[in-house]
């Protein structure tokens, strides 16, 4: 790297760190990404970096702000690094300790695995980054042990890692509220760098990541990549990347781990499944062929992990196989293959996948997708044609998060002890739904005993004590509620956690799990422990976990379903059996896809009557909700078809949809969905279901589907 020219952005960056990125990293010159964002991060300048996986966001990040703390002399914690995984924490730490290092600086960590001991050292010398989760922070924040005023009195800016995987859900929404009461708590304004993927809508999700300094502040998003490939010759796919994207139909699980153990051999492979039991059986599988196999998931306990990923880091002809939680920048090494089971339930994850791959000079990125059944194969083709044209899902928040109002409320009471009943909106700056629109959420607090009110003040009541106090109100900083399970020991070593129904339903012969790719016979249950102990036994183990309802189909992934079955096939590579495979679905799917709009099925006997909207499932609750004077009322929605009254006309249907766009209707929340929403019970009831309604509805797609023609057909009995 040559001396940069005065108006160069590198003769901005420190002069120290620039030397140490040439001399001890070794670099001739930055990336574009890391280039363009010197400017307006050491400008204070509020942005959004965006690149593909391992495209050196986070030294994007880092290095300008570095610079900063030492040009204006930052001290204390003066920049805090937020990641959604405490696995990408441990991964990022080495590095971030490196970068500040060479300017004399410090990074710690803190997150629900970090000892009290270690801990207590961070309080007692701040580091100048500190490395954490948005839950860890609301600790920090309600913790009696910490002076939260003096850790983060000297606060300067947030980096979010990830930063899509928070905007999409309320873990989002929770961190927003955050870092509003961190910016109150510093007593001034804290620049926020969000890093992500390729989503569909940068500007918003940067406009989200402001949050009530949205529209006042400046704001940039920097894409470098993007613009590069609107520059891309023409017949190639914008948006696309390069690389190397088969599709193979195999017909089960057992066929992919013969496919995979004879594929690639001499290679390091990852294996994404989308269910944790998916990944044990495949593991299981490929063991018994003889291929080294790890495993990664989230009920495995965090040592076994952290074996498996560090052992397939070191290894070469090996496979790990994983759910979502190897999708995000955790670094296991250079990867040779990408392999998908069925497909991901989004584009942004696809492209989070293959960017796993492509990372060494003259390799590229490439996925190899094995479909177990007809409906992987469709739903793998619709992703691949909607990759193909450039689509990314928006990342959009949901809607409406009256219950993180309420644990904000609580949390902020917790917090500052008492706050005044006039006063607390001034902590989120009157940012959207943390102000005048939770006026009733607060009156419910005070009324269900939540809250205690007294001289104008709002302090923690005897409710909020009962439901949340547990280990000093633990259960207020985490806004999922996880599903119970039992913790499975081989002896003294935790292997991890399974499902508490695979020890209680009725077996023949000894009760045996799948865990870890082992199988494992059950010794004893330790039922007010939840804790059962195993013992290593040759086969025959059976996984199981709640995991809740399966990801839904976007309205345009469903849609694209629908062209693949009209004739349109994405631009990658299809094997025989895949080409085959999906002849006979189209030829099957004839009497549900029509190019000229929607069908409505009658079968041969006239008891079942179907609409093909292929709207995904939000848009079909909303239309079932809008049309209950002809919809099937015992139906459950799907993502392809409404179930409609056996003996509608189309005399009957006309009247029903002339005008119903006009009116569409919320879907109706059964009482007993709340108990997924946490902190659901310091809602009133109606709210709480409105909240629901909301996050299921898709008012915009049902007017669609309501527009477009529809015919009527009779099938033969």
């Amino acid at each position: 790297m040559n001396r940069p020219e005065p108006n160069d952005p590198l003769s901005r960056l420190d002069t120290v760190l620039l030397h140490h990125i040439v001399n001890t990293l070794g670099w001739t010159s930055l990336r574009p990404l890391q280039q363009e964002a010197i400017d307006p991060l050491l400008s204070g300048t509020d942005t959004v970096l965006l690149a593909p996986t391992a495209g050196g966001k986070t030294e994007a990040a880092a290095f300008p702000l570095l610079s900063r703390m030492a040009g204006e002399n930052w001290t204390g914690t003066s920049v805090l690094y937020v990641c959604p995984l405490k696995a990408l924490l441990n991964n990022l730490l080495p590095r971030l300790e490196t970068y500040a290092s060479w300017l004399g600086r410090t990074a710690a960590l803190w997150h629900g695995d970090v000892s009290q001991p270690r801990r207590k050292a961070i309080l007692r010398r701040r580091p100048d980054i500190l490395l954490t989760t948005p839950e860890s922070l609301e600790s920090m924040l309600v913790s009696v042990n910490v002076d939260h005023r003096a850790l983060f009195g000297g606060l300067r800016a947030v980096v979010v890692d990830e930063v899509h995987a928070f905007a999409g859900d309320d873990r989002g929404w929770h961190l927003i509220a955050v870092l509003e009461r961190l910016q109150r708590v510093a007593g001034r304004s804290v620049q926020r760098v969000g890093l992500s993927a390729t989503v569909g809508n940068p500007e918003e999700l940067l406009s989200w990541l402001q949050g009530s300094a949205s529209g006042t502040r400046p704001a940039q998003v920097i894409a470098p990549h993007l613009h590069a490939q609107s520059e891309l010759p023409s017949g190639k796919p914008p948006g696309a990347p390069p690389g190397d994207v088969q599709l193979d139909y195999v017909g089960s699980l057992t066929n992919a781990a013969t496919v995979i153990a004879a594929l690639h051999r001499g290679k390091k492979r990852l294996v994404f499944c989308e269910s944790r039991r998916q990944v044990e059986q495949l593991g299981e599988s490929l063991r018994a062929k003889g291929v080294t196999t790890f495993l990664s998931h989230a009920s495995l306990s965090v040592d076994e992990r952290r074996r498996a990923e560090e052992a397939f880091a070191d290894a070469r002809d090996c496979v790990i196989v994983s759910t979502s939680t190897l999708e995000l920048g955790i670094d296991v090494g250079d990867l040779d293959r990408v392999i998908q089971i069925d497909a991901p339930g989004s584009v942004a994850s696809f492209l989070q996948r293959i960017g796993r791959t492509g990372r060494r000079p003259g390799s590229t990125r490439n996925c190899l997708f094995l479909a177990v059944d007809e409906g992987g194969l469709l739903a793998a083709a619709a992703l691949l044609l909607q990759w193909s044209r450039g689509w990314v899902e928006p990342v959009v928040p949901p809607p409406e998060p009256r219950h993180i109002v309420a644990q904000q409320i609580l949390a902020l009471c917790l917090q500052e002890h008492r706050i005044g009943d006039r006063l607390w909106q001034e902590w989120w700056g009157g940012l959207g739904p943390f102000g005048p629109a939770a006026e009733p959420i607060v009156r419910h607090l005070v009324r269900e005993g939540y809250l205690d009110q007294d001289g104008g003040m709002l302090f923690i009541g005897p409710e909020a004590e009962r439901r949340f106090g547990h280990r000093h109100f633990m259960n207020l900083t985490a806004v999922f509620t996880a599903a119970p399970e039992f913790t499975v020991l081989n002896g003294r070593t935790e292997i991890g956690t399974t499902d508490p129904t695979l020890l209680t339903e009725e077996c023949a012969g000894p009760r045996r799990l799948l865990l870890a790719g082992r199988s494992w016979q059950v010794t004893y249950i330790d039922w007010n422990r939840k804790r059962c102990f195993v013992e290593p036994v040759d086969g025959g183990g059976k996984a199981k976990w709640n995991s809740g309802a399966l990801p839904m189909a976007s309205f345009e992934l469903a849609r694209a379903a629908r062209e693949v079955l009209l004739g349109e096939d994405p631009p990658i590579a299809f094997t025989k059996r895949a080409e085959g495979a999906l002849a006979q679905l189209r030829e099957e799917s004839t009497e549900a896809v029509h190019p000229g709009g929607n069908l409505i099925i009658r079968d041969g006997e006239g008891k079942d009557l179907r609409w093909w909207t292929w709207a995904g499932h939000r848009t079909n609750v909303t239309l079932a909700a809008t049309l209950t004077g002809i919809a099937d009322p015992l139906q459950r929605g799907n993502d392809l078809y409404v179930r409609l009254r056996a003996d509608l006309t189309p005399q009957m249907w006309k009247e029903a949809t002339g005008h119903a766009a006009d009116s569409l209707c919320l879907p109706e929340i059964d009482p007993r969905a709340l108990g997924g929403l946490k902190f659901s019970a310091a809602l009133p009831e109606r709210l709480a279901e409105a909240t629901l309604a909301a996050r299921l509805a898709d008012l915009d797609h049902a007017a669609q589907v309501l527009a477009e023609p529809a015919r009527f057909m009779n099938l033969q009995a």
